[in-house]
């Protein structure tokens, strides 16, 4: 004997009986609730009560409405966090943003003549001036600006592109440079060793087919040892002389001396690098500069406008509201002005992240946890400066009652999401990263966290 259909509940019963769920649209409620019938109907098992039901596409709602895109505290410790969006924009960028997005722009008109203008021409401009070069350039990231470099210059008869072992690194999230070379219909010249590769092993590789030279910065790991890797003068003294283009990926991006602003090394800057004879050079928006999401490309004009030429530029390029924001953050360093959230964090110094500490603390009351101040260490992340380590204050949590899991997940679930990490038996909050006109937030997640209503 089948199970009794009769027991389905209607559709409208079910929206009466859910939550709210105001964040999603009510054609996605509604969705799923027909989703959940149709799945009871089908299933084999008997159908649960209503009081199940309801509950089961209220959880299911939830969990939808968690993947939208919110604000989220970040408590642990990494300045370039990838999967919390990477860098913060400062203010006046987002500003700029708005202007610029809720209203018609001359992205490609000439206001001089009134004709159709050059598109991010002001922003390339001063690009250049930031890198040193002749002349600039953005696409919609660095992946996206490497594969463009190579398709330009590979060809039939010069399809070799020479690069090291050990520069042959995975950048994050399962992308790997050789999978982004052979991409763009390259052929692969690898040389030298994992550990040790020279100027003569450059030299004895190149051949007719040799389209260019690919140097890949190690921005996400470092090595020690016997080691020895062919420097960039060399390498650009090599490829003028056999009349080869040289290109590096910087990865990260900064413009500025890292090191004057904590306790990290010396970052390659694109200036820097392009003023060792590098003909082109590409790097992240939203690393270390401190931008939007974008790859730029900077050195010789002739490159640069070939580049610019190619079909699948236009595929790539970025829209309004990126050259927006990332022309404001561009225009602000040519000024002098370092007012970048990432740089600010890192320069923070230790004694105000303790008074911040102790305020938060003296603002929570009976919490049914041990709540104390840490000490602790930031990264930069972002497969960024792998080997610095700047010292910070943490807020640690040992609850009483419930599991280091459990309180991570009530935190992340909250009105505003706080992610922090587990180290020694403690959830830790790394101060470094949370702004600190979130520190109010901050202490009402951590009450909300240990109500007995969460």
């Amino acid at each position: 004997m089948g199970k009794d259909l009769s027991r389905l509940p209607a559709v409208e019963k079910i929206l009466q009986a859910i939550g709210t769920h105001e964040q999603l649209p009510r054609p996605v409620v509604l969705a799923s609730v027909r989703e959940e019938i149709a799945d009871l109907r089908n299933n084999e098992e008997e159908i649960p009560p209503f009081e199940e039901v309801v509950q089961q596409i209220d959880r299911k709602l939830a969990t939808l409405s968690r993947t939208r895109l919110v604000a989220v505290i970040n408590g642990t410790g990494v300045l370039i966090h990838t999967n919390l969006g990477r860098s913060p924009l400062p203010n006046r960028s987002a500003e700029r943003l708005t202007e610029i997005a809720t209203s018609y722009n001359n992205l490609e008109l000439d206001l001089n003549t009134g004709e159709r203008g050059k598109r991010a021409g002001f922003l390339e401009h001063s690009l250049a001036h930031l890198c040193g070069a002749e002349a600039a350039t953005t696409v919609n990231n660095c992946a996206s600006a490497l594969v463009l470099i190579l398709r330009h210059f590979v060809r039939a008869g010069r399809h070799r592109v020479i690069i090291s072992r050990s520069q042959l690194v995975e950048i994050g999230g399962g992308f790997r440079i050789p999978d982004i070379l052979l991409a763009s219909g390259a052929t692969l010249h690898e040389i030298g060793t994992t550990n040790k590769t020279t100027l003569a092993d450059y030299r004895e590789a190149i051949s007719e087919e040799t389209a260019m030279i690919l140097k890949v910065h190690q921005s996400n790991f470092f090595m020690g040892g016997f080691v020895e890797n062919a420097q960039t003068t060399e390498l650009s003294t090599l490829a003028r002389e056999k009349g080869i283009p040289f290109c590096e990926d910087l990865g990260s991006g900064a413009v500025v001396n890292t090191e004057e602003f904590g306790p990290v090394e010396h970052e390659p800057t694109p200036a820097e690098i392009i003023d060792q004879g590098v003909d082109l050079v590409c790097f992240s928006g939203d690393k270390l500069l401190g931008g939007p999401q974008a790859g730029i490309i900077a050195g010789r004009s002739d490159l640069v406008a070939g580049i610019k030429k190619e079909p699948f530029y236009r595929a790539l390029r970025c829209d309004k509201l990126i050259l927006s924001m990332l022309e404001e953050v561009t225009t602000s360093y040519l000024k002098g002005n370092t007012d970048v959230p990432l740089l600010n964090m890192l320069a923070t110094p230790m004694e105000a992240l303790r008074e911040r500490a102790e305020k938060i603390i003296s603002s929570i009351s009976e919490l049914s946890a041990e709540l104390t101040i840490g000490e602790g260490e930031s990264r930069i992340g972002g497969g960024t400066m792998p080997k610095s380590a700047i010292p910070s204050i943490t807020l640690d949590i040992k609850p009483e009652k419930m599991s280091l899991s459990a309180i991570a997940k009530r935190l992340r679930y909250g009105k505003k999401p706080v992610v922090g990490y587990t180290s020694d038996k403690l959830y830790r909050i790394d101060l470094r990263t949370v702004f600190t006109w979130q520190d109010d937030d901050l202490a009402e997640a951590i009450r909300a966290a240990f109500s007995p209503a969460t």
